[in-house]
């Protein structure tokens, strides 16, 4: 508490600056879709031919997942607020139409005979009567979207647009629960204040139009729905509790990382576990760094691959050297002792940091190393992702180390950097030296020629339990050590985030290759 609270403390400017930038965000998308959503459910709630398309239009934008949507915006309308906004303006269309829709619809057809028949146009009938009657109904909808709105906001980080979700984002991917907690709660906060605020505005307008629904209509309708919503719990408790699992083999469970190369590496042990051994195999695949460093240490996973400086800078929070077998040596005396976790040996590359640029921006400038990036970066946009903007062993410990300064920081997450910097949004990013990007966007890699960052070599974590209970899954599990070089593991990655193949048939393809499983 302690900590969190200094944290708070020393970073309350960073803080306050970030919310201000998510409730403007939020406010902006909000009003957009109000604007947007309420003449649109006037619209189809008289027209019965375009409510199904409009509707339906609404429906698939809703079900796209929010990063995929996100995604598909930034090519469009480039990185910063504008896709962040349009995002969030997209998911809260549905319940401001449907809501819209339904309040107009629900009005007795009587009232509205009897105000045509007293002489009242329709727009008369719609201003005078229509609204005001569905106007409960339709602040229900404008409140669920509000309140939606806060927490999809948080993925503006992803591109740069900054709010909340930065701490939140920069947390997870760096082990930092100080950080996510000092993101993650203003955030729940801000969420219940624009909860209040418009069940404030909606119980007013209820109190002028209220329900004709009795007390005890209200009561029986609330108990039945407890009496539902019991009976499902108790359903879903029996039923697990009974299937039966007699005859199930013993079942290893393999995680990873949830990019390119974490997949790859975690389908190619599953794979070998299933090749060697009688064994179960579960995939537990698509982590985030913190959920599977904690699913390792509380046996939820039994093994997944890992790099040594990851563990030496974010784990044992200690300082890296450039000899990689110090570094390895430190990690598997450390995981060891404290976790009961044991290193096996290296797969055989390095996924260090390094920068990258567009190869003609960097023949214009005539950069090759860090000392000459050092030359022109003032004048140059970096963007690196969330974690290496953080992480001591990132841009904190580069900038100091090279003294290097640019004009302008704009980090976001994963493949949109690349993204920027084709489209000059950006000039130099971080990079893992192993990127099958680096590949497909021909860039420039920048030699560290002081060597700043320290070596990252992949290497398999293993509970000491599972070696114990399962003693020739060590052997099995070393199968893979010493084989994949820098260049292979740049490849490997390349055939998933370009030529569009699956991480398990890279996988499986690359050990049927090198004659370690069959095909």
């Amino acid at each position: 508490m302690t900590n969190f609270i200094n944290y708070l403390s020393a970073q309350k400017g960073q803080i306050i600056s970030l919310l201000i930038q998510h409730i403007q965000l939020t406010v902006v998308a909000i009003v957009v879709a109000i604007i947007i959503g309420i003449p649109l459910g006037i619209l189809v709630s008289k027209n019965e031919k375009l409510r199904k398309y409009i509707i339906g239009i609404i429906n698939v934008f809703q079900a796209i997942p929010s990063m995929a949507l996100l995604g598909l915006l930034v090519p469009v309308l480039g990185i910063g607020s504008k896709p962040a906004i349009m995002m969030v303006v997209l998911y809260s269309l549905l319940p401001i139409v449907k809501n819209t829709t339904t309040g107009i619809l629900g009005i007795d057809k009587n009232i509205i005979e009897s105000a045509t028949g007293i002489g009242l146009t329709s727009k008369q009938i719609l201003y005078k009567i229509q609204l005001p009657l569905a106007l409960p109904i339709i602040m229900a909808g404008i409140r669920i979207s509000a309140v939606t709105a806060v927490g999809l906001m948080t993925l503006a980080a992803f591109i740069g647009a900054g709010g909340l979700g930065y701490l939140v984002f920069s947390g997870v991917q760096t082990v930092n629960n100080i950080m996510i907690l000092a993101g993650a709660i203003p955030a729940c906060i801000l969420a219940l204040t624009v909860d209040y605020i418009f069940s404030r505005v909606e119980k007013a307008v209820m109190s002028k139009y209220s329900s004709q629904k009795s007390s005890n209509e209200k009561r029986k309708s609330t108990h039945t729905g407890l009496k539902v919503c019991t009976a499902i719990v108790v359903v879903v408790i029996l039923v697990s509790s009974i299937v039966p699992s007699f005859g199930q083999k013993d079942t290893i469970v393999v995680g990873s990382k949830d990019y390119t190369e974490g997949l790859i590496l975690g389908n190619m042990y599953a794979d070998l576990l299933e090749e060697y051994t009688d064994y179960n195999i579960e995939r537990k695949l698509n982590m985030g760094t913190t959920v599977l460093w904690s699913s390792i240490v509380s046996g939820e996973v039994d093994m997944c691959a890992d790099y040594t400086g990851t563990i030496l800078m974010n784990i044992m929070k200690e300082e890296a050297t450039g000899d990689a077998n110090e570094v390895y040596n430190r990690v598997k005396d450390h995981l060891d002792k404290e976790y009961g976790i044991k290193v096996l040996d290296p797969i055989g590359f390095n996924n260090t940091y390094t920068l990258a640029m567009d190869s003609e921006v960097a023949k214009k400038y005539n950069i090759e190393t860090y000392s000459d990036l050092i030359k022109h970066s003032e004048g140059l946009v970096f963007s690196p992702t969330l974690a290496f903007q953080n992480r001591e062993d990132g841009l904190p410990g580069l900038q100091k180390y090279y003294n290097m300064k640019f004009k302008e920081i704009k980090s976001m997450d994963g493949a949109l950097r690349y993204q920027a910097l084709k489209r000059g949004d950006a000039q130099v990013i971080d990079a893992f030296s192993t990127d099958g990007l680096l590949k497909k966007f021909n860039l420039k890699v920048l030699e560290d020629d002081k060597e700043f960052f320290p070596p990252y070599y992949a290497v398999p974590l293993v509970r000491e339990d599972l070696i114990a209970k399962y003693p020739e899954t060590e052997e099995v599990l070393n199968k893979l050590s010493g084989v994949i070089n820098e260049e292979e593991m740049i490849e490997l990655n390349y055939k998933v985030d370009e030529e569009g193949q699956t991480p398990e048939k890279v996988a499986h393809d690359y050990l049927v290759e090198k004659n370690l499983i069959k095909d």
